[in-house]
Protein backbone atom coordinates (compact mmCIF):
# COMPACT_ATOMS: atom_id res chain seq x y z
CA UNK A 1 0.00 0.00 0.00
CA UNK A 2 1.40 3.72 -1.19
CA UNK A 3 0.85 6.40 1.84
CA UNK A 4 0.72 9.99 0.42
CA UNK A 5 2.97 12.39 2.22
CA UNK A 6 1.07 15.97 2.25
CA UNK A 7 3.30 19.24 2.44
CA UNK A 8 2.69 21.80 5.39
CA UNK A 9 -0.50 23.70 4.02
CA UNK A 10 -2.10 21.59 1.14
CA UNK A 11 -5.31 20.40 1.60
CA UNK A 12 -6.72 17.04 3.64
CA UNK A 13 -8.12 15.92 -0.12
CA UNK A 14 -5.58 17.56 -2.54
CA UNK A 15 -2.50 15.79 -4.38
CA UNK A 16 0.97 15.38 -3.03
CA UNK A 17 2.82 17.93 -4.03
CA UNK A 18 6.13 15.89 -5.34
CA UNK A 19 8.56 19.27 -4.98
CA UNK A 20 7.73 19.84 -1.84
CA UNK A 21 8.86 16.26 -0.75
CA UNK A 22 11.91 16.43 -2.88
CA UNK A 23 12.54 20.02 -1.67
CA UNK A 24 14.69 18.84 1.13
CA UNK A 25 17.12 16.71 -0.65
CA UNK A 26 17.33 19.40 -3.72
CA UNK A 27 18.19 22.27 -0.91
CA UNK A 28 21.84 20.82 -0.29
CA UNK A 29 22.16 21.65 -4.20
CA UNK A 30 21.74 25.02 -3.77
CA UNK A 31 18.65 27.43 -4.95
CA UNK A 32 18.56 29.61 -7.76
CA UNK A 33 17.54 30.07 -11.50
CA UNK A 34 19.68 27.67 -12.82
CA UNK A 35 18.85 24.81 -10.79
CA UNK A 36 15.11 24.49 -11.85
CA UNK A 37 15.99 21.79 -14.13
CA UNK A 38 18.14 19.66 -11.79
CA UNK A 39 14.78 19.44 -9.91
CA UNK A 40 12.85 18.57 -12.51
CA UNK A 41 15.32 15.95 -13.25
CA UNK A 42 15.27 14.68 -10.24
CA UNK A 43 11.49 14.82 -9.96
CA UNK A 44 11.20 12.83 -13.27
CA UNK A 45 13.76 10.42 -12.33
CA UNK A 46 11.76 9.03 -9.34
CA UNK A 47 8.46 9.25 -11.08
CA UNK A 48 10.37 7.10 -14.07
CA UNK A 49 11.43 4.77 -11.06
CA UNK A 50 7.91 4.55 -9.07
CA UNK A 51 6.40 3.86 -12.63
CA UNK A 52 9.12 0.81 -13.69
CA UNK A 53 8.49 -0.54 -9.90
CA UNK A 54 4.53 -0.54 -10.96
CA UNK A 55 4.92 -2.08 -14.34
CA UNK A 56 7.63 -4.83 -13.27
CA UNK A 57 5.31 -5.52 -10.14
CA UNK A 58 2.08 -5.61 -12.16
CA UNK A 59 2.64 -9.55 -13.35
CA UNK A 60 4.42 -12.52 -12.80
CA UNK A 61 5.00 -16.28 -14.36
CA UNK A 62 3.49 -19.26 -12.77
CA UNK A 63 5.41 -22.78 -13.98
CA UNK A 64 4.06 -25.73 -15.17
CA UNK A 65 4.72 -27.57 -12.03
CA UNK A 66 3.44 -24.61 -9.34
CA UNK A 67 0.58 -23.25 -8.64
CA UNK A 68 0.35 -19.22 -7.10
CA UNK A 69 -1.93 -18.03 -4.09
CA UNK A 70 -2.84 -14.50 -4.55
CA UNK A 71 -3.40 -12.59 -1.31
CA UNK A 72 -4.83 -8.58 -1.78
CA UNK A 73 -3.81 -6.49 1.65
CA UNK A 74 -3.09 -10.15 3.09
CA UNK A 75 -6.17 -11.70 2.38
CA UNK A 76 -6.32 -14.63 0.05
CA UNK A 77 -8.72 -14.15 -3.01
CA UNK A 78 -7.58 -16.86 -5.29
CA UNK A 79 -5.53 -19.78 -6.72
CA UNK A 80 -3.86 -18.95 -10.16
CA UNK A 81 -2.79 -21.81 -13.15
CA UNK A 82 0.46 -21.91 -14.42
CA UNK A 83 1.18 -19.46 -16.84
CA UNK A 84 1.44 -15.34 -17.54
CA UNK A 85 -0.96 -13.42 -14.85
CA UNK A 86 -1.35 -9.62 -13.81
CA UNK A 87 -1.86 -8.12 -10.62
CA UNK A 88 -2.10 -4.71 -8.73
CA UNK A 89 1.65 -3.05 -8.36
CA UNK A 90 2.81 -1.47 -5.47
CA UNK A 91 2.50 -4.53 -3.00
CA UNK A 92 -1.30 -4.51 -3.41
CA UNK A 93 -1.61 -8.37 -4.42
CA UNK A 94 1.30 -10.05 -3.54
CA UNK A 95 1.73 -13.82 -4.74
CA UNK A 96 3.51 -17.19 -3.11
CA UNK A 97 4.45 -20.10 -5.43
CA UNK A 98 3.36 -23.36 -3.99
CA UNK A 99 5.37 -26.94 -5.83
CA UNK A 100 1.68 -28.83 -6.25
CA UNK A 101 3.15 -31.02 -9.34
CA UNK A 102 6.26 -31.75 -7.71
CA UNK A 103 7.04 -34.86 -5.61
CA UNK A 104 8.62 -33.82 -2.69
CA UNK A 105 10.47 -35.93 0.25
CA UNK A 106 11.25 -35.95 3.85
CA UNK A 107 14.50 -38.18 4.40
CA UNK A 108 15.22 -39.70 8.19
CA UNK A 109 18.42 -41.14 9.23
CA UNK A 110 20.50 -39.64 6.32
CA UNK A 111 20.40 -36.73 3.99
CA UNK A 112 21.41 -36.36 0.35
CA UNK A 113 23.64 -34.35 -0.21
CA UNK A 114 23.98 -34.59 -4.30
CA UNK A 115 24.49 -35.63 -7.30
CA UNK A 116 28.42 -36.35 -7.86
CA UNK A 117 29.83 -37.46 -11.32
CA UNK A 118 28.54 -40.00 -13.09
CA UNK A 119 25.11 -38.94 -12.19
CA UNK A 120 25.46 -40.88 -8.61
CA UNK A 121 23.85 -39.93 -5.95
CA UNK A 122 26.02 -38.57 -2.46
CA UNK A 123 24.71 -39.11 0.99
CA UNK A 124 25.91 -36.56 3.78
CA UNK A 125 28.51 -38.23 6.06
CA UNK A 126 26.96 -36.87 9.28
CA UNK A 127 25.05 -39.02 11.29
CA UNK A 128 21.48 -38.84 12.23
CA UNK A 129 21.38 -41.77 14.53
CA UNK A 130 18.58 -39.20 16.84
CA UNK A 131 15.76 -40.08 13.99
CA UNK A 132 16.97 -43.56 12.78
CA UNK A 133 17.90 -45.70 16.49
CA UNK A 134 14.93 -46.91 17.24
CA UNK A 135 13.60 -50.36 19.86
CA UNK A 136 11.91 -53.29 18.49
CA UNK A 137 9.37 -55.65 20.54
CA UNK A 138 12.34 -58.09 21.29
CA UNK A 139 14.24 -55.26 22.86
CA UNK A 140 16.67 -55.02 20.52
CA UNK A 141 18.47 -51.61 19.03
CA UNK A 142 18.14 -51.38 15.09
CA UNK A 143 19.40 -48.46 12.88
CA UNK A 144 16.05 -47.18 10.41
CA UNK A 145 16.56 -44.94 7.23
CA UNK A 146 13.80 -44.53 5.33
CA UNK A 147 11.87 -41.57 3.09
CA UNK A 148 8.75 -40.08 3.17
CA UNK A 149 7.43 -39.05 -0.04
CA UNK A 150 4.49 -36.40 -0.46
CA UNK A 151 2.89 -33.75 -2.34
CA UNK A 152 0.87 -30.53 -2.25
CA UNK A 153 -2.91 -31.70 -2.35
CA UNK A 154 -4.46 -28.12 -1.47
CA UNK A 155 -1.70 -25.12 -1.30
CA UNK A 156 -3.91 -22.62 0.99
CA UNK A 157 -4.09 -25.62 3.38
CA UNK A 158 -0.61 -26.50 3.50
CA UNK A 159 0.32 -22.52 3.71
CA UNK A 160 -2.29 -21.46 6.35
CA UNK A 161 -3.75 -23.89 7.75
CA UNK A 162 -0.70 -25.04 10.10
CA UNK A 163 2.32 -22.97 11.04
CA UNK A 164 5.09 -25.68 10.04
CA UNK A 165 3.50 -28.40 7.86
CA UNK A 166 6.58 -30.19 6.77
CA UNK A 167 8.00 -30.04 10.48
CA UNK A 168 4.73 -31.59 11.74
CA UNK A 169 5.24 -34.34 8.75
CA UNK A 170 8.60 -35.31 10.17
CA UNK A 171 6.97 -35.35 13.52
CA UNK A 172 4.33 -37.55 12.85
CA UNK A 173 6.29 -39.93 10.38
CA UNK A 174 9.04 -40.29 12.78
CA UNK A 175 6.80 -41.06 15.82
CA UNK A 176 4.42 -43.39 13.79
CA UNK A 177 7.97 -45.25 12.61
CA UNK A 178 9.21 -45.23 16.12
CA UNK A 179 6.16 -47.00 17.31
CA UNK A 180 5.36 -49.88 14.48
CA UNK A 181 8.63 -50.61 14.42
CA UNK A 182 8.03 -51.13 18.40
CA UNK A 183 5.58 -53.28 17.97
CA UNK A 184 7.49 -55.78 15.93
CA UNK A 185 10.57 -58.03 16.23
CA UNK A 186 13.99 -57.31 15.42
CA UNK A 187 13.85 -60.21 12.97
CA UNK A 188 11.22 -59.29 11.10
CA UNK A 189 12.45 -55.40 10.65
CA UNK A 190 15.56 -56.40 9.22
CA UNK A 191 13.98 -59.70 6.83
CA UNK A 192 10.28 -59.68 5.99
CA UNK A 193 8.77 -57.09 7.62
CA UNK A 194 9.84 -53.91 5.56
CA UNK A 195 6.76 -54.06 2.81
CA UNK A 196 4.16 -54.00 5.76
CA UNK A 197 5.62 -51.68 7.53
CA UNK A 198 5.77 -49.39 4.84
CA UNK A 199 2.52 -49.84 3.82
CA UNK A 200 1.51 -49.55 7.45
CA UNK A 201 3.27 -45.98 7.88
CA UNK A 202 1.87 -44.43 4.52
CA UNK A 203 -1.34 -45.22 6.00
CA UNK A 204 -1.37 -43.82 9.20
CA UNK A 205 0.69 -41.39 8.27
CA UNK A 206 -2.02 -40.40 5.99
CA UNK A 207 -4.61 -40.17 8.56
CA UNK A 208 -2.86 -38.60 10.78
CA UNK A 209 -2.11 -35.43 8.17
CA UNK A 210 -5.76 -35.81 6.95
CA UNK A 211 -6.65 -35.04 10.61
CA UNK A 212 -4.73 -31.79 10.49
CA UNK A 213 -6.34 -30.58 7.40
CA UNK A 214 -2.94 -29.75 6.63
CA UNK A 215 -2.93 -29.98 2.42
CA UNK A 216 -0.60 -33.05 2.20
CA UNK A 217 -1.36 -36.25 0.25
CA UNK A 218 1.46 -39.24 1.15
CA UNK A 219 2.68 -40.91 -1.89
CA UNK A 220 5.07 -43.59 -0.64
CA UNK A 221 7.07 -44.74 2.53
CA UNK A 222 9.97 -46.11 1.02
CA UNK A 223 12.55 -47.50 3.75
CA UNK A 224 16.38 -47.49 2.62
CA UNK A 225 18.90 -49.13 4.83
CA UNK A 226 17.70 -51.49 7.94
CA UNK A 227 21.03 -52.62 9.82
CA UNK A 228 22.02 -52.97 13.50
CA UNK A 229 23.93 -50.13 15.30
CA UNK A 230 27.63 -50.88 14.98
CA UNK A 231 28.23 -51.32 18.59
CA UNK A 232 25.59 -54.42 18.00
CA UNK A 233 26.89 -55.40 14.26
CA UNK A 234 29.09 -58.45 15.01
CA UNK A 235 26.29 -59.83 17.50
CA UNK A 236 23.70 -59.35 15.32
CA UNK A 237 25.74 -61.15 12.11
CA UNK A 238 26.58 -63.85 14.24
CA UNK A 239 22.62 -64.53 15.07
CA UNK A 240 22.11 -63.67 11.06
CA UNK A 241 24.96 -66.44 9.79
CA UNK A 242 23.45 -69.17 12.56
CA UNK A 243 19.87 -68.38 10.80
CA UNK A 244 21.33 -68.81 7.62
CA UNK A 245 22.88 -72.17 8.71
CA UNK A 246 19.41 -73.71 10.05
CA UNK A 247 17.57 -72.11 6.79
CA UNK A 248 20.32 -74.52 4.87
CA UNK A 249 19.85 -77.95 6.91
CA UNK A 250 16.29 -77.40 6.60
CA UNK A 251 16.30 -76.95 2.87
CA UNK A 252 18.93 -79.80 2.42
CA UNK A 253 16.83 -81.95 4.47
CA UNK A 254 13.65 -80.41 2.57
CA UNK A 255 15.79 -81.85 -0.72
CA UNK A 256 16.67 -85.11 0.71
CA UNK A 257 13.01 -86.14 1.42
CA UNK A 258 12.29 -84.55 -1.84
CA UNK A 259 14.50 -87.08 -3.27
CA UNK A 260 14.19 -90.07 -1.20
CA UNK A 261 10.04 -90.40 -1.11
CA UNK A 262 9.93 -90.45 -4.87
CA UNK A 263 12.49 -92.80 -4.90
CA UNK A 264 10.77 -95.32 -3.02
CA UNK A 265 7.10 -94.83 -4.65
CA UNK A 266 9.02 -95.15 -7.84
CA UNK A 267 10.41 -98.71 -6.68
CA UNK A 268 7.40 -99.57 -4.91
CA UNK A 269 5.61 -99.20 -7.62
CA UNK A 270 8.14 -100.90 -10.18
CA UNK A 271 7.99 -103.80 -7.51
CA UNK A 272 4.33 -103.77 -7.84
CA UNK A 273 4.03 -103.39 -11.32
CA UNK A 274 6.90 -106.52 -12.14
CA UNK A 275 4.76 -108.89 -9.20
CA UNK A 276 1.72 -108.18 -11.30
CA UNK A 277 3.69 -108.99 -14.51
CA UNK A 278 5.17 -112.05 -13.46
CA UNK A 279 2.21 -113.65 -12.26
CA UNK A 280 0.26 -112.50 -15.57
CA UNK A 281 3.24 -114.02 -17.20
CA UNK A 282 2.57 -117.34 -15.19
CA UNK A 283 -1.06 -117.33 -15.64
CA UNK A 284 -0.88 -117.14 -19.49
CA UNK A 285 2.04 -119.78 -19.46
CA UNK A 286 -0.10 -122.19 -17.35
CA UNK A 287 -3.17 -121.76 -19.97
CA UNK A 288 -1.15 -122.48 -22.40
CA UNK A 289 0.85 -125.58 -21.02
CA UNK A 290 -2.76 -126.23 -20.23
CA UNK A 291 -3.97 -126.09 -23.98
CA UNK A 292 -1.05 -127.66 -25.45
CA UNK A 293 -1.47 -130.68 -23.08
CA UNK A 294 -5.16 -130.85 -23.99
CA UNK A 295 -4.32 -130.55 -27.58
CA UNK A 296 -1.50 -133.25 -27.27
CA UNK A 297 -3.80 -135.69 -25.63
CA UNK A 298 -6.95 -135.32 -27.91
CA UNK A 299 -3.94 -136.17 -31.11
CA UNK A 300 -2.36 -139.14 -28.90
CA UNK A 301 -6.14 -140.74 -28.23
CA UNK A 302 -6.49 -140.34 -31.87
CA UNK A 303 -2.78 -142.17 -32.85
CA UNK A 304 -1.28 -142.91 -29.78
CA UNK A 305 1.69 -145.04 -31.03
CA UNK A 306 2.61 -141.97 -33.59
CA UNK A 307 2.04 -139.81 -30.74
CA UNK A 308 4.59 -141.52 -28.37
CA UNK A 309 7.50 -141.77 -31.06
CA UNK A 310 6.85 -137.97 -31.73
CA UNK A 311 7.27 -137.05 -28.37
CA UNK A 312 9.62 -139.15 -27.48
CA UNK A 313 11.90 -137.82 -30.46
CA UNK A 314 11.31 -134.40 -29.20
CA UNK A 315 12.58 -135.19 -25.77
CA UNK A 316 15.30 -136.02 -26.79
CA UNK A 317 16.23 -133.48 -29.63
CA UNK A 318 15.57 -131.12 -26.63
CA UNK A 319 17.70 -133.25 -24.08
CA UNK A 320 20.96 -134.60 -26.03
CA UNK A 321 22.17 -131.15 -26.68
CA UNK A 322 22.56 -130.53 -23.14
CA UNK A 323 24.66 -133.62 -22.45
CA UNK A 324 27.88 -133.16 -24.06
CA UNK A 325 29.63 -136.84 -24.79
CA UNK A 326 28.26 -139.72 -24.86
CA UNK A 327 30.72 -143.01 -24.40
CA UNK A 328 30.56 -146.30 -24.58
CA UNK A 329 33.43 -148.45 -22.49
CA UNK A 330 33.83 -152.21 -23.19
CA UNK A 331 35.07 -154.52 -21.06
CA UNK A 332 38.28 -155.30 -22.85
CA UNK A 333 39.46 -152.26 -23.88
CA UNK A 334 41.42 -149.69 -22.54
CA UNK A 335 40.10 -146.40 -23.94
CA UNK A 336 36.39 -145.11 -24.38
CA UNK A 337 34.77 -144.94 -27.60
CA UNK A 338 33.08 -141.73 -28.64
CA UNK A 339 29.33 -142.66 -28.84
CA UNK A 340 27.58 -139.15 -29.60
CA UNK A 341 30.51 -136.62 -29.77
CA UNK A 342 27.50 -133.50 -30.04
CA UNK A 343 30.43 -130.83 -29.15
CA UNK A 344 32.19 -131.68 -32.62
CA UNK A 345 29.73 -130.20 -35.74
CA UNK A 346 31.97 -132.32 -38.24
CA UNK A 347 32.80 -135.51 -36.31
CA UNK A 348 30.12 -138.38 -37.74
CA UNK A 349 28.34 -139.89 -35.18
CA UNK A 350 29.88 -143.73 -33.79
CA UNK A 351 27.74 -145.95 -32.68
CA UNK A 352 29.10 -149.08 -30.71
CA UNK A 353 26.62 -152.11 -29.62
CA UNK A 354 28.66 -153.59 -27.00
CA UNK A 355 28.41 -155.55 -23.74
CA UNK A 356 27.87 -151.95 -21.34
CA UNK A 357 27.54 -148.47 -21.31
Amino acid sequence: MIQSVRPPGSGPSGPPDLEALVSPFLGRFGSGPGKRPLKMIIIAVIVALALLWGVLSSWYTVQPEERAVVKRFGAVIGINDPGLHFKIPFGVDTVQFVATERVLKQEFGFRTAGTGEGGRTTYSAQQFEDESLMLTGDLNMIDVEWVVQYRISDPIKFLYRMREPTRTLRDISESVMRRIVGNMLGSEVLTVGRVEIQQKAGEEIQALMDAYDAGIRINTVEMQDVVPPPAVQPAFNEVNEARQERERMINEAQKRVNQEIPNAEGAALRTVAEAEGYATERVNRAEGESTRFSAVLAEYQQAPEVTRSRLYLETLNMVLPRIGQVVVVQDSQMSPLPLLDLNRSTAPIQTKTGGGQ
